[in-house]
């Protein structure tokens, strides 16, 4: 079986240089190109179990989200791994469910496997970390705020309500629903905080209490949510939805009700995962979802090397995209223009004649004698005429 002592003779470095490549240690990038070039002659394979002894912690991270099949977290998942792969780690994807119970077996599995580390979208403010903590483990909080002075990456997410909300407002819709997940999660909170703030600009803070709706962060509660708002005496014309599944069950229900957006306002926290609609039909402001999990995994990374500086937390911020308004002003159409007939022309013809009787019409120009007036190569002359700037 090859060792490392066969890859340093063979790379021309001393075994404790293989070791330190191995094991993530700085070392000169000639070294390291060499002893990877030599590994790959020798098919040799670092022992984790060894080094997990020595290290006393395995290669491995632990993802913990409470939605799996959320196509955020997926996408943010996929920033984690990107990074921890470069770096020679694997990622052990955790789905809580938004259960603490299921959350806590995961914390606990990490902790007797000697996890290198942990990045957690929390179940719930209630979210116990001190398991994990006590063992010095590194842990980064994504999405969610915790109770815990720990590095963390979210959302700018007051922020992005409020710009959602603008979207309606400038697009000329009157009376604007807020449907979010669970009231005690912070993102929930925020986003409808921005919601509020933003319909209190424009004077219009006496719709917020009829209007404001907290479900689940998933299709059904959605669902339920949008039938209530529709049910009511005076029903909203448009609605802010929380994040991107309520955006989906939201859309259903107005489409089963013959309300399909633009028609029915909708601007969503996020981006639709699916839908038939045209992609410019509803306002959404994308969040960076993978670009969190690349933050967060790079700043767990620098913690398990053994960076201390004080807790941080990153803010993103997201992107808007305008649905166009619900409807546009009717097209101006500008009279015909005609062309004036020539001198002559006017001696040799008379006047027009009507060709039932043979008579004059007494200058009276019918649709057949301008219609021949225009053009028929000027298409763009048409056009400029028909939709003027």
């Amino acid at each position: 079986m090859t060792t490392i002592y066969d890859v340093a003779s063979r790379a021309g470095v001393s075994p404790a240089t293989v070791s330190r490549v191995f094991n993530g240690t700085k070392v000169s990038p000639e070294k390291v190109d060499a002893v990877r070039a030599a590994a790959a002659e020798l098919n040799f394979t670092p022992n984790r179990a060894a080094r997990t002894l020595r290290r006393q912690s395995a290669e491995v991270i632990a993802l913990v989200i409470p939605d799996i099949e959320n196509p955020y977290f997926t996408e943010m998942a996929r920033g984690v791994e990107d990074v921890a792969s470069e770096a020679g780690y694997s990622v052990v994807l955790c789905n809580s469910d938004s259960q603490l119970e299921k959350e806590a077996t995961y914390l606990q599995i990490a902790v007797a496997e000697h996890m290198a580390g942990v990045i957690i979208a929390t179940a719930s403010p209630a979210t116990s970390l001190d398991s994990i903590l006590s063992t010095g483990r590194p842990v980064v909080a994504v999405d969610r705020a915790t109770r815990y002075d720990l590095d963390g990456v979210v959302m700018a997410n007051r922020e992005a309500a409020i710009a959602a909300t603008e979207s309606l407002i400038a697009a000329g819709y009157r009376r604007i629903a807020y449907i979010g997940g669970p009231e005690d999660i912070d993102t929930a909170a925020d986003r409808a905080a921005g919601w509020r703030q933003a319909l209190t600009d424009v004077g219009r803070e006496a719709d917020i209490a009829a209007l404001q709706r907290f479900a689940t962060f998933r299709v059904d509660g959605a669902r339920a949510a949008m039938e209530e708002l529709l049910a009511l005496p005076e029903p909203p014309d448009a609605v802010v939805a929380g994040n991107n599944l309520i955006g989906v069950g939201a859309i259903q229900v107005l489409t089963e009700r013959g309300l399909t957006p633009p028609a029915f306002g909708v601007s969503v926290v996020g981006s639709l995962p699916f839908t038939t609609l045209s992609p410019t039909a509803v306002s959404l402001v994308r969040l960076p979802a993978r670009h969190m999990g690349v933050t967060a995994a790079r700043m767990l990374l620098e913690r398990i090397a053994g960076d201390a500086q004080p807790a941080r937390t990153v803010v993103l911020r997201g992107e808007t995209q305008h649905a166009p308004p619900p409807r546009t002003a009717p097209l101006r159409r500008a009279a015909p223009p005609q062309t004036p007939v020539p001198e002559r022309a006017k001696r040799d013809e008379g006047p027009p004649r009507d060709a039932s009787t043979g008579s004059a019409t007494q200058g009276r120009v019918t649709r057949s004698d301008y219609a021949t007036t225009i053009p028929a190569c000027d298409l763009k002359s048409i056009s400029d005429t028909l939709n003027p700037a």
